[in-house]
This record gives structure tokens, C-alpha cells and sequence, in this order.
């Protein structure tokens, strides 16, 4: 019975050492399998570095406004009889938009019509009297001035009832009516509002350091975003102070809209373009990262040890100037025709290996020439 256990025990003994050294055999053999085999290669994109006319410019934010527009309101009380438009109608310089009940103005005029009637005729008759020294100088005195009292009376009832005919003061594209037929209105309530929209001012500021570079007539582009500024218009208005509280300078530019695309208290991106430069080494901004150690690029080199089309990315540092339309200016660390990597930089490290591939590769320019 004991010799059984031993020889059950020894090859529960034998079983467990062969286990422990696969294992360990194992784990070696791992170890050395990826120390020898190194890292797998990264796909990139690239582009060169290329020299390129610089298109320096100021650029800004700006907010659409139509260069005629007002929001229309009631300048007499009364009950709304008459809505003469829909919203989004073109209505004509002086175009009849609401009518207000003036019913009581044109009895006044009516009234005071009769009283310029009947007092022009007596002072007619006392005038012949007067000439021939029959009539007092005060009768015919006070008979003007009852005649003059008649005809201001009908001057103000004309007056307030062309109050409540609203017209449109110029041409423009009419809002949704803000009050109903047989409504009653107050004196100041909106009753519409009417944008000229051929022609919009685009407000904007500019950096106190930048407001010498602005003159009145300069082009100016206009965009949605900062990749592209397809419309075009030129500045008519610089203010002559800095805001002391944001040191910026309010300027002002008319953008033609012909298309009525842009609407009022829309956002803008604003462009001044200055001199072209020519001769500037430029990337995409995407092609440079920043570290706190300084701006640098993976610059694609030759492998010698690699084979079938593998590179390998060296991380260059780089001094960089001035950023436009997406494009970044390189003073210094590159030359014409590097090629460097400008998508997949965060999977590389120094002397990574890497695949060229240019799937979605970026122009190299940025917006510039």
C-alpha cells in the first residue's frame, strides 16, 4: 500500500515540475520573440514641405445686419382694421402695411373742412368790408384767426390719422405680422418687422495692434467657417477710438446679398487680406505638434534596415511663424520638398517604422498659393 503512494506521489511530483518549467520555458521564449521582432509599422499620411505665397490677412468675427431695417410699431392707439401684407412679402417704399382704425381722425377732418369753409367765406365778405372801412381791423382780426384755428385743426387730424396708415418707410422683405385684425394696439407695440436685405453691414472687432492695418474701401471676404470666404465686400467704417475695457476697434463692412443667403444677427467669419508674400515654407497646421519642449514634425526618412516599403518617422524639431486658413509658417528645422507625416502622428515615437498610404491627404498650402 505505501509503494503505491509513493509512486503516486512522484508523478504528481513529475507532473507539477513539467508544468512550472513550460511556463517559465514559455514566458522566455515570448520575451525573447518580441524583443527580436519590433514594432509593427504605423500607416501615415505625408505631405511636403513646400514655398508658397503667403496670404497674411486680419481676420474676425463679425455680425450680419441689414443695411436698411427697423422693426415697424403703432405711433397711435387704435383698433387694427386692415394687415395689407404676408410675412416674407417685398414690400415698396411707401406700400400701405396696417391700417388703424381712424374713423375719429377723419370725422375731425371732415369737421374742421366745414370750419375752413365757412370761416374763409366770412372772411371773405369782412376783407370787402374792411377795404372799404365798414369792419373793424379787430373783427377782421379775430375772423383770421378763426380760420386759422380751423385749418391747424385739420392739420392735426390729418396728422394722427396718417399715424395709423403704417407704411413701409423703404424697400424690404416684410416679418410675420405680430397682431391680428380687430385687435387693439398700444402706442409704441411692434407691428412687424422690415429688413432690406440686398445689402447687409457685417460689425466686427479687431485687436488695437491690428486697427492701423484698416482702411475705409479695403476688400474684405466673407465666409460660414474659417476654411472658406466665398462672398466678398469692403470695409465703409472704422471707429476712431479703442474700447478702454477690451482694447479692440469696432469696424464696419457692407456685403453685397443679392441671394438673400445671409440674414440679419447671423454670424460671420471676417477676412481683410494685406501685401502677399512669396517665398514662405509652409505645412498644414495638422502636420505640426506642439510639446512643452517646443513644435516639431515626424520627418519621413529612409530605413536602411526595413524592407518592402517601410520608412521610418524622425522626430524633427521645428520653429514655426504665423498660422492662416488652416496653413502654419516654418522658419526654421525644414527645407522645400521634406516629406513629413500630417495624419497618424499619435501613434509614432522617434525612428518609428511607418507605411506611406495618403488616404486622406490635406493640401499642403492651407488656403494659400
Amino acid at each position: 500500500m505505501s509503494k503505491r503512494f509513493l509512486i503516486i506521489g512522484a508523478l504528481v511530483v513529475l507532473l507539477c515540475g513539467a508544468l512550472i518549467y513550460w511556463n517559465v520555458f514559455r514566458s522566455a521564449m515570448m520575451a525573447s520573440y518580441f524583443a527580436h521582432a519590433g514594432r509593427p509599422p504605423a500607416t501615415v499620411d505625408t505631405v511636403h514641405v513646400e514655398t508658397v505665397t503667403w496670404k497674411p490677412g486680419i481676420e474676425a468675427v463679425g455680425t450680419a445686419r441689414a443695411q436698411q431695417g427697423a422693426d415697424l410699431a403703432a405711433q397711435a392707439a387704435g383698433v387694427v382694421r386692415a394687415i395689407n401684407f404676408k410675412a416674407g412679402d417685398k414690400a415698396t417704399l411707401g406700400e400701405l402695411l396696417v391700417q388703424i382704425d381712424d374713423s375719429p381722425e377723419r370725422a375731425d377732418m371732415a369737421t374742421s373742412q366745414a370750419n375752413i369753409l365757412l370761416n374763409q367765406r366770412s372772411l371773405d365778405r369782412l376783407t370787402k368790408l374792411h377795404d372799404k372801412g365798414f369792419v373793424s381791423q379787430q373783427d377782421w382780426d379775430n375772423t383770421k384767426a378763426q380760420l386759422d384755428v380751423a385749418k391747424s385743426t385739420y392739420e392735426r387730424a390729418s396728422a394722427m390719422a396718417a399715424l395709423k396708415a403704417i407704411k413701409a418707410p423703404f424697400d424690404g422683405i416684410t416679418g410675420i405680422p405680430q397682431i391680428n385684425v380687430g385687435q387693439y394696439v398700444e402706442v409704441g407695440k411692434v407691428i412687424v418687422t422690415l429688413q432690406d436685405l440686398d445689402a447687409m453691414k457685417v460689425d466686427f472687432t479687431v485687436p488695437e495692434q491690428s486697427a492701423g492695418q484698416l482702411q475705409v474701401g479695403q476688400p474684405v471676404q466673407f465666409g460660414i467657417d474659417e476654411t472658406s470666404y466665398p462672398l466678398t465686400g469692403h470695409l465703409i467704417g472704422i471707429d476712431p477710438k479703442v474700447d478702454p475695457k477690451t482694447h479692440l476697434v469696432s469696424a464696419q463692412a457692407l456685403l453685397d446679398n443679392p441671394d438673400h443667403k445671409i440674414l440679419p444677427g447671423q454670424f460671420l467669419r471676417v477676412r481683410i487680406e494685406l501685401g502677399a508674400e512669396p517665398g514662405v515654407l509652409s505645412l498644414p497646421q495638422t502636420a505640426v505638434i506642439t510639446s512643452l519642449y517646443g513644435d516639431y514634425v515626424y520627418l519621413v526618412a529612409n530605413d536602411d534596415k526595413a524592407k518592402g516599403g517601410i520608412k521610418k518617422a524622425v522626430q524633427t524639431f521645428v520653429q514655426t511663424g504665423r498660422r492662416e486658413l488652416g496653413a502654419i509658417e516654418i522658419k526654421s528645422g525644414l527645407k522645400a520638398g521634406d516629406e513629413v507625416v500630417s495624419a497618424g502622428q499619435n501613434k509614432l515615437q522617434n525612428d518609428a517604422p511607418i507605411i506611406v498610404s495618403n488616404t486622406s491627404q490635406a493640401s499642403n498650402s492651407g488656403g494659400m498659393q
